[in-house]
């Protein structure tokens, strides 16, 4: 009999563990895992083509209706809102099956006082990772492994600007929030370790920027391993969801105002 009890409880724990496993796979499989797959197949189509890599183009933030902002407000407003549902999903699994012993919050460091020391540190990791990454966007592209990177193609209207910041804002919070937050703690959770995490979790990042090219794909994995040991290290989200933000909107409106004024973009 005393045998028995330990058999079950560790079978208690695979089952569980498989659960948890599965449970990472299906919010992959309705946001960031599905971009990741349709982005092998974009590169797919990009390889077969017959043009060169460095002769096509990868255009971000388009316009829905040109012509009718009204109308193409509506569609980038539902865009940011549908965006965040897949982080918050995952936050309320978090919190409601099998939660961290010390809590959502606190597992991911969103917790007070240190708010303003997170905004400050998120600064310093966006210009840690924005000034070479730039370099190495340009250097792919010279190199015929990246694509042109149109980071937006929305009309110029009052709304340009927030919608911009909106949507650097949506991508920052749902990417930072599932692949690291979450899937770092259920990883976690499961037995994998912190190296296992951080790597996997790094290359499903590069597969969904695959579209863009192999440049994409290189710089957001070591973009990812360098988020992904920050976390590690400090166990707090909001730095990380800081300089995303930061990274993408300097991205975004820069490029929505200098593009045909500086020969580099």
């Amino acid at each position: 009999m005393l045998h028995h009890t330990p058999r079950r409880g560790m079978a208690g724990e695979r089952s569980g563990d498989r659960r948890l496993l599965w449970e990472t796979i299906f919010v992959l499989a309705v946001s960031l895992g599905q971009s990741a797959w349709y982005s092998i197949l974009r590169m797919i189509e990009r390889l077969t083509r017959g043009v060169p890599m460095d002769q096509q183009t990868s255009k971000l933030n388009s316009s829905v209706t040109p012509g009718r902002p009204w109308l193409d407000l509506l569609y980038q407003l539902s865009d940011i809102v549908f965006g965040v549902a897949p982080a918050l999903l995952a936050v309320l699994l978090l919190a409601q099956v099998k939660p961290p012993r010390d809590g959502v919050r606190q597992t991911l460091g969103l917790h007070g006082p240190g708010w303003g020391r997170d905004v400050g540190a998120g600064a310093i990791l966006a210009a840690i990772i924005g000034i070479p990454g730039l370099g190495f966007y340009l250097a792919a592209r010279a190199w015929g492994l990246n694509t042109t990177v149109q980071a937006s193609q929305l009309q110029h209207v009052w709304w340009t600007v927030p919608v911009l910041i909106g949507l650097a804002v949506m991508n920052a919070v749902l990417e930072e929030t599932v692949m690291v937050g979450y899937l770092f703690t259920r990883w976690r959770q499961i037995g994998w370790s912190t190296a296992t995490v951080i790597v996997t979790s790094a290359v499903i990042r590069g597969t969904y920027h695959l579209y863009q090219g192999w440049g994409g794909f290189v710089g957001n994995i070591v973009m990812g391993l360098f988020l992904g040991w920050v976390f590690s290290k400090r166990s707090r989200l909001l730095p990380l969801v800081v300089a995303h933000s930061l990274l993408d909107i300097v991205s975004f409106i820069g490029y929505a105002y200098l593009a045909g004024h500086v020969s580099w973009l």
